[in-house]
């Protein structure tokens, strides 16, 4: 596996984790917490990995009032 290949998976395993840990977070706020971390990566990158993955902020769970 070449030197990029093996950061990338690095990356994607970061990524992954803050999404464990920060589930509301999508891909702009994980970026932003990787760049925090010393990574040095832009959106769109990370953007195109989140894609890759599969990753997903969880829907809202909206609920309906009643009509009154």
């Amino acid at each position: 596996m070449s030197v990029g290949r093996l950061e990338e998976e690095r990356l994607v395993a970061g990524m992954i984790e803050l999404t464990r840990q920060y589930g509301r977070y999508g891909y702009r706020r994980t970026a932003a917490l990787l760049r925090d971390a010393g990574w040095q990566v832009n959106d769109k990158r990370v953007e195109r990995l989140w894609r890759r993955e599969g990753l997903k902020v969880p829907m809202n769970d909206q609920r309906r009032g009643g009509s009154g």
